[in-house]
């Protein structure tokens, strides 16, 4: 102990020390355990109940990214952050012109699957199902039962063999070869028949208007056959319900 000023006080107590009240020695706490104690203190959740989520804790981590970046950006770009926001708009003014002038993009459409299920209904079957649909404005399966019917039926009249894995494009070129005043037409509604399909657009009424036309020209339409074609594919073998 020193006197300092009148005062008598004592030197400072090592690092760990405990003092008691008493006029015991005082008590002391190794460094090492004397951490641990402290670390599990503070672990407790009355020391945690204000802190922000894990999920915040994210969504902190993500903004100050974005932050770093576009500050980052806005430093390489002549003009900073103003010339950036210039850039940025007419980016997304050029995206927004091809959007419009090319729609939404669409997957290639393909003919690599069948144009009937498996199970075989009667063109009057598929006509009756199209009707239903376009009924209710659900053009694309109007659309497709319909051409399915036109297919049926130049089964059904021997103009085309029955082949269930047959595709439209098939359909459409085998057929314009008995009926070649309406060959485009046909190439046409395979197409669009494909478009909705296999490419996922949608169809219009005009369109299913176009084949259910196509249709009833067909039924009234002699085909022209010719003598090989005759010989080859005889009707009595032809003709029923599609498989």
């Amino acid at each position: 102990m020193s006197l300092t000023g009148g005062t008598l006080t004592a030197p400072p107590l090592p690092h760990g020390t405990l003092v008691r009240s008493d006029d015991a020695p005082p008590l002391t706490i190794p460094r090492d355990p004397a951490r641990e104690a402290a670390r599990r203190e503070l672990s407790e959740r009355l020391y945690h109940e204000h802190d922000p989520s894990l999920l915040q804790r994210a969504l902190n981590t993500l903004w100050d990214w974005i932050g770093d970046l576009f500050a980052t950006a806005s430093g390489a770009t002549p003009g900073g952050t103003v010339g950036l926001l210039v850039v940025l708009a007419a980016v997304v003014a050029v995206v927004g012109a091809l959007w419009w002038r090319l729609g939404t993009p669409h997957r290639q459409p393909t003919s690599t699957a069948t144009l009937f299920d498996d199970r075989p209904r009667t063109a009057a079957e598929h006509r009756a199902a199209a009707e239903a649909h376009a009924s209710q404005g659900h053009w694309s399966h109007a659309l497709q039962e319909r051409m399915r019917a036109v297919v049926r039926s130049l089964e059904e009249r021997a103009l085309l063999d029955i082949r269930p894995g047959r595709t439209a494009d098939e359909a459409a070129a085998e057929a314009g070869r008995t009926l070649p005043a309406h060959g485009d037409r046909l190439h046409a509604a395979a197409r669009a028949f494909d478009d909705v399909t296999y490419g996922g657009r949608p169809a219009t009424e005009q369109a299913y208007r176009h084949i259910a036309e196509l249709d009833h020209d067909l039924e009234h339409t002699r085909p022209l056959l010719t003598t090989s074609s005759t010989a080859d594919t005889p009707p009595t073998t032809r003709r029923g319900a599609a498989g």
